[in-house]
């Protein structure tokens, strides 16, 4: 009997779903986003994050005001959970494009290489301070027929 060829997902559209399945863990009323951090080589999850409020504070956002709703940014939250060495090398994956802030936080978190985003934000300028520091963006396509 023949063994039949199956298609096995790159590395990462794996960490870009998990990105997506980490979102469904936000308590944000206007958007879910999740973050991935993962080693260069993708042998490794450094980091995990999704947008909510503190730790201890009421799960919910703290405002209606889209943008300013009090909630941490899923890259925010990656970053202050990221404690491997700022030299280490990472790759990021996230499910929405980042805010200039977040951005600022990625590139000073140290060793990011490379991050990917499904979704577009409201903004697009993070694409131009990744370009200014040196760190490649790659926007993914979402996958034909997938849930999330």
């Amino acid at each position: 009997m023949p063994e039949l060829e199956r298609k096995r997902p790159s590395f990462q559209e794996v960490y870009m779903k998990l990105a997506e399945i980490i979102a469904t863990r936000s308590t944000c009323q206007r958007l879910q986003v999740g973050t991935v951090i993962t080693s260069e080589d993708f042998r490794k999850v450094v980091s995990l994050g999704y947008n909510g409020n503190a730790t201890g504070l009421p799960n919910r956002c703290d405002r209606e005001t889209p943008g300013n709703c009090g909630c941490l940014h899923s890259e925010e939250n990656a970053v202050i959970n990221c404690d491997v060495p700022r030299e280490t090398k990472k790759i990021v994956f996230v499910t929405h494009l980042p805010c200039v802030m977040c951005a600022k936080r990625l590139i000073n978190l140290g060793g990011v290489q490379k991050v990917y985003y499904r979704h577009d934000y409201r903004s697009k300028d993070a694409l131009e301070l990744f370009e200014a520091a040196g760190i490649g963006i790659e926007k993914m396509p979402a996958p034909a027929g997938d849930g999330l």
